[in-house]
């Protein structure tokens, strides 16, 4: 079936929205229109199947399908090429079966909504939290799991909170997550960097830094790195934890999108010291819905105390709707076809935008190639700035991240370009990329002969 429905679906939505489609319109037989996509029966039953999900359409027995609305004309949000939002897929997010789950929700838990639930988190939840990381590779007991909220929580009361091993300071691949890097700022904390790239770390310079600056901890994000794509292999990621262990660091663990790995022998840092050497940490707003504002933390037990103090100092405790309403999520297996269904959506984005890299970005750009995930680099030639490529393609209505803000001062370079895959329309990649070409060999050239003017006019012509 792959993707193909999908496609499907995106035809129709496009007919209700320039209008070929109005209310009440009868849709094309099953079989007419698994000729026209030359596709099974069962496809088109499954893109029809969504669309009813997404109440669009509705069906008649014996008769067919049927226009329930048409869909607001969309030419606006068409325009816009978004390669800068880093949120989950709109299109692919199960509201209406959360919308489910929250009203259970409020049903079996409507006595904790109305007082402070567990600090730690509602012990049914953190009992399927822990089902649910052992599919990536994480074994561990719900008395270990704390609920915060959203993982750049997690992240910013580990940069406050002392550590068992007495030691001040942090460390960060270069470049890394712009959220972290405004925590260890806002808290003044020393903070230390090592160069990453796609063939990763030097794990001598690793080994150096860990044995002469008093390192608190490692921050480090193995999968799918933002804004690379970058994955360690499992033979790097046990000799980092050896170190650690030689050392006396502790790893922080920034798993957002190990749910997306198509490798299923790819291990988390977790796996290779279960014992309490790495901290885990697990967002949902990826892959799932931004504002649960849920995440879990898998920590030492020697740590989880003083955690709890620097928690509840933060805001008591986690939003105990939310945390029902994910429990009964993941209980009913929902979750698991959820994954399913995105992995699917966004390794086939990542290779369509890999693909369109390689065909149009000039020979002295270089560009990341994970294998799936959110992001992918490109760096720029010398003489183009991301600032510059940004601010022209931002006047077209195509949006990239320029990723200087996510290194350290000494670290930073100004010809790096984030691209995220997760929001932006699929038919929107090739040309996104294309434009983005274009614009970078504008600003290489610099030639009189060359203006703006025709820049702006080409994007006009193909947008």
């Amino acid at each position: 079936m792959g993707l193909k429905y999908f496609k499907i679906m995106e035809e129709i939505k496009l007919q209700l929205v320039n209008g070929s489609l109005i209310a009440g319109s009868k849709l094309p037989s099953v079989r007419q229109l698994s000729e026209h996509f030359s596709c099974s029966k069962n496809t088109v039953i499954k893109a029809y199947t969504e669309l009813e999900k997404e109440h669009l359409i509705y069906s008649v027995p014996k008769s067919g399908y049927y226009v329930v609305n048409e869909l607001p004309n969309a030419t606006k949000e068409k325009e816009a090429i978004d390669f800068l939002s880093a949120g989950p897929d709109k299109r692919v997010m199960p509201y209406i079966e959360f919308q489910h789950c929250i009203n259970q929700a409020i049903e079996q838990y409507k006595e904790e909504l109305f007082t402070y639930s567990d600090q730690q988190g509602f012990y049914s939840l953190r009992v399927q939290l822990v089902k649910y990381l052992q599919n990536l590779q994480v074994f561990t007991q719900p008395e270990r799991v704390v609920v915060v909220s959203g993982s750049q929580q997690a992240l910013n009361l580990l940069v406050s909170m002392p550590f068992p091993n007495g030691k001040n300071n942090i460390l960060i691949e270069q470049p890394t997550y712009f959220g972290f890097i405004e925590s260890v700022t806002l808290h003044q904390a020393t903070t230390f960097g090592i160069e990453l790239s796609m063939e990763g770390i030097d794990l001598d310079r690793l080994e150096y830094i860990f044995r002469n600056n008093d390192i608190k901890f490692f921050y480090i994000i193995p999968r799918f790195h933002n804004p690379l794509g970058h994955c360690y292999t499992n033979s790097e990621k046990k000799k980092i934890v050896e170190l650690a262990k030689k050392y006396d660091v502790y790893i922080v663990e920034d798993d957002l999108l190990g749910d997306l790995d198509p490798n299923a022998k790819s291990d988390s840092l977790f796996s290779f010291d279960p014992s309490g050497r790495v901290i885990y940490i697990k967002s949902f707003s990826k892959v799932f819905l931004p504002g649960l504002r849920i995440a879990a933390v898998v920590l030492p037990t020697i740590m989880i105390n003083n955690f709890l103090r620097y928690k509840f100092s933060s805001d008591f405790n986690s939003s105990a709707l939310s945390q029902g309403a994910l429990e009964i999520y993941l209980k009913s297996g929902m979750f698991n076809s959820h994954l399913k269904r995105i992995k699917e959506v966004y390794l086939t984005k990542m290779q369509i935008l890999q693909e369109a890299c390689e065909l149009f970005l000039p020979a002295n750009t270089h560009f990341s190639k994970p294998t799936s995930g959110f992001y992918l680099s490109i760096s720029l030639p010398e003489n183009v700035t991301a600032k510059q490529a940004v601010h022209m393609l931002n006047e077209q209505h195509i949006y990239v991240d320029d990723a200087s803000r996510m290194f350290l001062p000494e670290y930073k370079k100004e010809n790096l370009l984030r691209l995220s895959i997760s929001q932006v329309n699929e038919s929107h990649i090739k040309l996104g990329v294309e434009q983005l070409a274009y614009c970078i060999s504008l600003i290489d050239r610099r030639k009189k002969s060359i203006t703006p003017n025709r820049f702006l006019i080409f994007c006009r012509v193909h947008l």
